[in-house]
């Protein structure tokens, strides 16, 4: 988790221990098939829903309106070879960020959604396979090139400034989810 307070974009300087923006990531998937299921597993998937909630608890003191919270959640898991569980905190999350929105009024509350980022967390999880998902998404994505963070960062600092989104989920994948079913 991290908390970025801002002043330079275009928003007022905050009091102490007061903050426009919170930007809470997540800590990466986890792709297990059924089989391999186990309650320990499970239990990390619900996890992710649950600390969001509890963020979210510890933040409402701290932001101020018309802040944002911005919450991290990705899009692989839209897709149901992904497996049952990261399949089910994907669906959940878009749901949890709109009734968030309302609840939290007029805080701001959105999700940012990435595919394919060409990160050291990517690189850990794909290890020698990494090159070759890369090649293959330059020559399959509409951008015909591979989502960086900073394509990430840039899109998290036009949500967090734009004061007239709120309860919406932003894909950026470059496309992927247009030509991977």
């Amino acid at each position: 988790m991290s908390m970025m307070e801002t002043g330079s974009c275009g928003s007022s300087p905050t009091s102490r221990g007061q903050f426009d923006h919170l930007l809470v990531s997540g800590s990466g998937p986890q792709y297990v098939p059924f089989p391999e299921l186990d309650a320990v597993t499970i239990r990390q998937g619900v996890e992710r829903i649950v600390l969001s909630v509890q963020t979210v608890r510890l933040a409402r003191a701290v932001l101020q309106p018309p802040g944002s919270l911005l919450l991290i959640a990705g899009t692989n898991g839209r897709r149901p070879s992904a497996g049952p569980v990261i399949c089910a905190v994907t669906a959940a999350m878009p749901a949890l960020v709109r009734s968030l929105a309302f609840e939290l009024a007029p805080v701001r509350v959105n999700l940012l959604a990435p595919g394919f980022v060409d990160t050291p967390l990517s690189a850990a999880i794909l290890g020698k396979e990494l090159d070759a998902r890369r090649e293959q998404l330059r020559a399959s994505l509409p951008i015909r090139r591979v989502v960086q963070a900073a394509d990430v960062a840039a899109l998290a600092l036009d949500i967090m400034v734009n004061t007239a989104v709120t309860g919406a989920t932003f894909d950026v994948d470059g496309g992927q989810q247009l030509v991977e079913g």
